[in-house]
């Protein structure tokens, strides 16, 4: 793969200052239409040989552009922010909003090719990371986003000359790092690897570019070319038409009931039952959040259900069990202008708790296949592929140590309309309901449809769904707090018992 880039391609300096003014003018203009459009976000990952140009080329780009609508981000050794969440999220939060690009030294093929190299990973989680990226590319690319992957390259007698020349060269050699004298000894490694993950992951949507960086005016015309083409097709392709899906149905039980018709509506507790229970149940959760075990992970819950299903009195229940610093409520309403330029999971990844912290979500990422299912904000393309982002999403957070706990709350049809009126009756309650709570009980059959089939795709062994019956508001809340306390002691249970595994490995 890397043969036809040691073939040592030049440009003359006459060739490259005729091209130049040109190449930079279209540059420029297809900046600032994409800026103006907002039409999407651009992504650069810029990975290869030390000492092939990447950071030169890079610096040659932002002269050339706008570098006010360029952002340039190093993912080196990550901090301790970092290191308390999932791999993905300092990803995520650096993504450019559609109209801006965004070029990433030190990204995730980086992170995945140094591990490996250097013996942290073996090939099986090498190809387990190979796998998350193609699937994190292919999400992006689907929310609108514009990747260009470049691999600027160097033989191997080409780098041992350069270090040479620098080396002998008092006025030069600072510009020797020691990241290039250590990739010297790894080369072989570095390009085997490398070879790999660049077979495995050019893809139509995303494919990567090789550049041979001996010549700084090859590469500088080569990329800025790359870029240019890439740019102006994102503004000449039509805008994407929904593409329609034939929707599998989800399997009846013999009697034709749904998941939620297996809910028994009927369950009462008594008030002195209930008052003792909410006692114990937020005692115990209050005790297993200062547990020292839980340093070594996060917590989230998600609260979806009905209108008028309780959600913010049982959300109340929970956090009164807790030190406000522990624990951080966010609700989800319709995306603002920043979200919406950003890929639809952006807004949730910004929201993933440190260790030993605890996020409430409500409302959650779940509203896409809910509200904008039923209410047609999203193309039945959207919906449907979600349900596989959603899932990936929650098993990146699981295999980061994070506890993710989901709740439906449901209630019948009839309880909601009393509700409703109660709400619309009582003055302190009326900011509760909206004419928009009306008109969402009017599709009540199309959301039942939608929660089931949420249920049924994402109730994974990873990730579970709990539903609640919710017609008594005191069963809801118990059930709720004792729920997130058995996920936390089961947590901490597998921690102790990975804990001990891992002691008597190291006595061995």
């Amino acid at each position: 793969m890397f043969e036809s880039a040691e073939i040592g391609h030049c440009v003359d300096k006459e060739t490259y200052d005729r091209e130049v003014p040109a190449l930079r003018e279209a540059l420029l203009e297809a900046q600032y239409d994409l800026h103006q459009q907002k039409r999407a976000a651009v992504i650069v990952l810029i990975n290869g040989i030390e000492g092939a140009g990447k950071g030169e080329t890079v610096k040659l780009l932002s002269e050339w552009m706008d570098p006010r609508l360029i952002e340039v981000r190093t993912f080196d050794q990550q901090s301790d922010e970092e290191l308390a969440r999932p791999p993905a999220w300092r990803y995520w939060r650096h993504l450019p909003a559609k109209g801006r690009m965004g070029v990433f030294f030190g990204n995730w093929y980086s992170q995945m090719l140094q591990a490996r190299v250097h013996g942290v990973i073996k090939d099986a989680v090498l190809d387990q990371a190979i796998t998350g990226a193609e699937r994190l590319e292919r999400m992006l690319c689907d929310e609108g986003a514009v990747i260009f992957k470049f691999w600027f390259h160097l033989s191997k007698k080409q780098m041992k000359a350069r270090l040479k020349a620098l080396k002998d060269d008092p006025l030069h050699s600072w510009r020797i790092s020691p990241l290039d004298w250590q990739q010297s000894k790894t080369y072989d490694k570095f390009v085997r690897y490398g070879e790999r993950v660049l077979r495995r992951t050019s893809r139509d949507y995303a494919p990567w570019h090789i550049v041979e960086g001996v010549d700084p005016h090859y590469r500088g015309l080569t990329v800025g070319k790359i870029l240019l083409e890439g740019l102006q097709a994102a503004l000449s392709a039509p805008k994407a038409r929904p593409r329609s899906i034939n929707v599998p149905l989800l399997p009846e039980s013999r009697d034709g009931l749904s998941l939620l018709d297996c809910l028994d509506m009927t369950q009462v507790l008594e008030k002195d039952d209930y008052k003792e229970q909410l006692v114990t149940e937020q005692a115990r959760l209050s005790g297993l959040m200062r547990d020292k075990r839980m340093r070594r992970h996060a917590l989230i819950t998600v609260f979806e259900g009905n209108d008028a299903a309780g959600k913010g009195g049982a959300i109340r229940r929970v956090a009164a069990a807790l030190d406000p610093r522990q624990y951080n409520i966010v609700p989800i309403a319709a995306p603002s202008q920043d979200e919406r330029a950003q890929p639809y999971l952006w807004r949730f990844w910004r929201q993933i708790p440190g260790r030993g912290k605890f996020t409430i979500f409500d409302r959650s990422w779940y509203g896409r296949v809910l509200v904008e299912r039923v209410e047609d904000f999203c193309t039945q393309a959207d919906w449907m592929r979600a349900y596989g982002e959603i899932n990936d999403f929650e098993e990146q957070l699981k295999n980061s140590g994070v506890i993710v706990v989901k709740f439906w709350l449901a209630i019948d049809k009839d309880t909601q309309l009393e509700r409703f009126q109660e709400r619309e009756a009582i003055p302190f309650k009326r900011f509760k309901i909206t004419e928009e709570d009306w008109r969402n009980r009017e599709k009540w059959d199309l959301y039942r449809t939608a929660v089931c089939d949420m249920v049924d795709r994402t109730s994974t062994e990873i990730s579970p769904w709990t539903l609640v019956a919710a017609n008594d508001k005191r069963c809801a809340r118990v059930k709720v707090l004792r729920t997130i306390n058995e996920a936390l002691e089961a947590a901490f249970a597998k921690s102790d018992k990975h804990v001990k595994k891992n002691r008597a490995m190291i006595r061995i």
